[in-house]
Order: C-alpha cells, then structure tokens, then sequence
C-alpha cells in the first residue's frame, strides 16, 4: 500500500467525504495466482511469482486500494500449521487442514505454538523480509499484521461442526481452546508489527464468528476480540466476516474494531445501522455472481445499485462482499471502478 493509499484509509476512517469515491478489495490467494497466470502451489512455493503477482495487482489497477497489500499466507494453512496441523497443496486447488483434534479434551495437550519458529509463520515473515526492498521500490509499504481469528483457527484443530457443537456441549474445553488460540493471534499479530515498523493496522478474518447466534457470541467470540483489540495499538483494526455478518456487526465498538468487511447478503444501510457511523464499511457487491461471473455491464449496473443504495457515502470503501474471488478479470474490475466513480445522476 502507497503513502497516498494509507492516507486515504486515514480520511476516510476520519469520516471525510472522498471524490472519487474510493474502491478497495481484500486480495490473496483465491484470486490473485488465477489471475496472473500461475497454479495455487506456484504462488505459494514461488517468491518470484508471489511478487510478480503482487505488483502486477497494483500496477494493473493504480486506483484500487488492495487490503492488506502484498499479502504473505499460505491459505487457511497459515496459522493451524503452528499448531501442527496437516496441510495438504493441490497444484491448482485451495490447501486444506486436517484437524489435529479428534476429542475436544485432548485441548490440554496443546501449548500455545512459537510464532517466530513454527508452522508456516516464520516463511510468511521471511517472504516479506526478502521481497521488502522490492516492495518499497514499487513505493508500497508493509501496513497490515494480518490472522485468522481465533474461532476460525480453532475450528480447523477441531473440526468446523465438532467446533460449533462444542459451544453448546463442551463450553469449558471449547473456551480453554479459544482462549489458547487468542493468544497465540496476539502474540503472532504483535511479532509482525515488530518486524515491519510500517505496520500501523490489524486485519483479522474470521468466518465462524458469523454461525454463532448472539448469546454464545457474548460468551466466546467478544471477549477474545476485545483482547486481540485491546493488545495492539494500530490506527486501523480491520475485521473480515462475510458468513451472516448482522451480530458481528452490531458488537463492532465493543469489540474494538473499526473496519468491516461483511458478506453481500447484508446492505450498506441494514450494516451501517447496526455498526454504527465510526465504523469503515468495506463492501458489498456479490463476489462469486456478479464480481466474478457476470459480464462487465451487469457488473457496471450492479455496482451502481449499490452505490445508490446509501445516501450517506462517508467511511465506506466501495467493494464486494467478502475477499476477492476466483476468476475476476481485469475487465470486471474495471467496469466496478467506474461505475463507482461515475458522477451521480
């Protein structure tokens, strides 16, 4: 992300009315290796081609906000890899955990991994470590420390179901689970921010969060974001849950988030209502059957609807509801761009 782009986050979450209205999307690997012409595993195992990826993305389009900028992961492997979860690549498929827990009892065995050593946590640090300088030659910077969440690592150790009925059958191992995971997500958070002095904002993904009816939410979600919040002083603290986003949203303040993006289901103003003005809206056009699938006029006039569909257009970054899919072309994303900066009628 340019100095220019990050001051743009900055007015924006300062609630100044930009124009052009800005466009941002959340890119990685679902996207961006498709895209530029490579297998998922070559964007994983390639450094090379993770770059070239990445800087193709920001120069394709210079007026695109791309969050969290020159992502290093490895897919949902990432952060249950530190715990010693199996992660299996395909060559042109999404990598996928095996769970490591097969009774959620067996939670006493786990210790809390060793971000700066284990799993896959100490390649995402270094790809970022060498690409650094070409990074900053693009006139980028590394702004974001980015994790899964708790609830959504968790339920890779532990089986997405299994996790789920956990709440309601095992609350005290599900609580010891969560709780280990949390502080893990700090303290891995916290060595990014260590190592890359630009950074200045958290982006946090988590899709579980958004199955969980609100009174197991109060219990086990709020309080693990609230620390998570709370241990690291950014200006800028992201949240990604496009599963049913309406209880997340309404407990952004208390949870200490000020950045949302949310899943199509919702509207912008149904969002707006419950987050609150302080909150940053980053959304909402359907990802897979408009962004993805549909022609570049139906993507003009979608896009537009949404625009239109709120007065107010202060703290939203215009985008799709959820991370950018797979197969969006080049010529989807610029027909959105315009249709977001055509001057109202």
């Amino acid at each position: 992300m340019t100095d220019p782009e990050w001051e743009q986050l900055l007015r924006v979450l300062d609630g100044e009315l930009l124009d052009p209205l800005p466009v941002a999307f959340i890119i990685d690997s679902p996207w961006l290796p498709g895209w530029a012409g490579f297998s998922i595993l070559d964007y994983y195992a390639s450094q090379t081609r993770w770059l070239e990826a990445n800087l193709r993305a920001v120069r394709q389009f210079p007026s695109v906000i791309f969050l969290p900028g020159f992502w290093s992961e490895f897919g949902m492997c990432t952060e249950p890899a530190a715990f010693g979860a199996k992660c299996v690549f395909p060559e042109s498929d999404f990598p996928f955990v095996e769970k490591v827990l097969h009774r959620l009892d067996d939670v006493d065995r786990l210790v809390r991994p060793n971000c700066r050593t284990d799993g896959l946590c100490p390649f995402v640090i270094k790809r970022l470590e060498h690409c650094r300088g070409d990074i900053e030659a693009a006139g980028h910077r590394i702004r974001f420390a980015v994790s899964r969440g708790p609830l959504n690592i968790a339920s890779f150790l532990a089986g997405h179901t299994e996790m789920l009925i956990a709440l309601k059958t095992e609350p005290a191992a599900a609580l010891k689970l969560i709780d280990l995971v949390t502080d893990f997500v700090i303290d891995w958070l916290g060595y990014q921010r260590q190592r890359f002095d630009s950074i200045d904002g958290i982006l946090v993904l988590d899709d579980l969060i958004g199955f969980v009816g609100e009174r197991d939410f109060r219990q086990f979600v709020l309080p693990a974001f609230r620390r998570i919040s709370a241990a690291l002083d950014v200006r800028i603290k992201a949240l990604h849950n496009d599963a049913r986003g309406l209880t997340t949203a309404g407990c952004l303040a208390e949870m200490g988030f000020n950045l949302f993006n949310f899943g199509f289901e919702h509207g912008l103003g149904e969002i707006r209502r419950l987050a609150g003005e302080p909150v940053v809206l980053l959304g909402n056009l359907p990802p897979r059957d408009v962004l993805a699938a549909g022609t570049p006029d139906q993507v003009r006039r979608e896009t537009r609807a949404m625009v239109e569909s709120v007065e107010n257009k202060r703290r939203i970054l215009f985008s799709c509801g959820g991370g950018m899919p797979p197969n969006v072309s080049t010529e989807n994303i610029e027909a959105f761009c315009q249709a977001v900066r055509q001057p109202a009628r």
